[in-house]
């Protein structure tokens, strides 16, 4: 794998998107296919069956949700629809799939009986981590993942370096024509994700959309409060990392479900993969296959251990063989394909606010090295 690919884009929310989509055009449009085709897959939806004009109804009705919460993220689309001649209703689509795919999983959406026996839901896997200062041998922190996903999106792996005319600069982990998915502001406001199975989906807004609109904020309360506020359309379980009003580094972890969540100060280490923890979010999950559910607590086990094991002694490097970290099963943090099991790591990305820094690899973190950016600024070079 090469070197990760970095866009930078600059101006007001339009230019922003046209920018991007100008960039990638053939790549955003190859995405939007695949993942309208997969929107209507029973694999990805617990057996629920819907066409696609039954899931653009649904994303249109998504579109009201999004311009009302964030209606400079949906100029931005509409940069991007006129830069690649997709339509918004498209990319949002695109951009939120993992989300979408949890509403089309609710029968009552689709107006159906539910499913006598349900099929167990695929789940896209990452780890991720926080590393509060006291637990930090330099007493910075960290918050960092691999992201994990279906083998295909591994070539659309990209960082977007994003200077807004009036937001915060941010520097972005995320897939050609997406928005966002894992970043940090020029505040050192952090944000991480996983995916989680929701069985309370609904017409809302996707997860993307609110990590960007976290990464505008220059608090980690107000970053909090935006998640909080937020009309979700899916579950992911959310990682934050930065400054209070006091300037003091805070740490959250929030299982986030569509209709409910749980909000958990994180003072010392936390791991997260891709089931819930929290018995009030258990009630609103979907189950997983067999290989899905083994991988999610493996990887939760292993990832805990490692870094409670070093409580007090964590450094980057830490944090760097932990996304590597593998087992002889197979199932691991450093994720590959395994037969039957079409996931593999496709990137991971580590970020510390006391310093402003991010650390992003393209692909499987056991092969490729990392290189380092700062928010705002042109540097980039390569590490271990």
């Amino acid at each position: 794998m090469t070197n990760i690919r970095v866009l930078t884009v600059a101006g007001a929310p339009y230019e922003l998107g046209y920018i991007h989509g100008k960039a990638y055009a053939r790549e955003i449009a190859e995405l939007t296919e695949e993942r309208l085709r997969l929107c209507c897959d029973p694999f990805w939806t617990g057996g629920q069956q819907a066409t696609l004009e039954e899931a653009l109804a649904i994303g249109r009705a998504c579109l009201q949700h999004h311009e009302a919460f964030a209606p400079e993220l949906m100029e931005e689309m509409r940069g991007m629809a006129d830069a690649t001649g997709i339509g918004v209703n498209e990319l949002v689509i695109m951009n939120g799939f993992t989300d979408f795919v949890d509403i089309l999983a609710n029968p009552a959406v689709l107006g159906r009986q539910r499913i006598a026996e349900a099929r167990a839901g695929d789940v896209v896997d990452c780890t991720a981590f926080i590393v509060a200062p006291s637990a930090s041998a330099d007493g910075y922190g960290y918050l960092g993942q691999t992201w994990d996903m279906h083998a295909s999106a591994t070539p659309y792996v990209l960082m977007l370096d994003v200077r807004p005319e009036d937001a915060p600069a941010l520097m972005t982990f995320t897939i050609t024509g997406c928005v966002g998915m894992i970043g940090m502001n020029e505040h050192g406001v952090a944000v991480g994700i996983n995916n989680l199975l929701g069985a309370d989906g609904r017409p809302g807004v996707h997860w993307v959309y609110v990590v960007r609109k976290m990464l505008a904020q220059r608090t980690v309360e107000e970053a909090l409060a935006v998640l909080k506020s937020a009309p979700l359309s899916g579950a992911h379980n959310y990682l934050l990392l930065g400054p209070d009003d006091d300037g003091a580094l805070c740490g959250y972890n929030v299982e986030h479900m569509a209709t409910r969540y749980a909000v958990l100060p994180v003072h010392s280490v936390y791991a997260h993969t891709n089931h819930c923890l929290i018995q009030e979010m258990l009630e609103v999950e979907r189950p997983r296959k067999a290989v899905s559910q083994a991988s999610t607590l493996a990887r939760y086990s292993q990832a805990s251990h490692w870094l409670d094991a070093q409580v007090g002694a964590i450094t980057l490097e830490t944090l760097m063989a932990l996304t590597r970290h593998h087992e002889q099963d197979g199932l691991s943090v450093c994720a590959h394909v395994q037969p039957g099991y079409d996931v593999e790591s496709s990137g991971a990305c580590i970020m510390s606010p006391s310093t402003g820094e991010l650390w992003a690899l393209w692909g499987n973190p056991c092969q490729n090295a990392y290189e380092v950016f700062k928010v705002g600024d042109s540097l980039r070079q390569t590490t271990v």
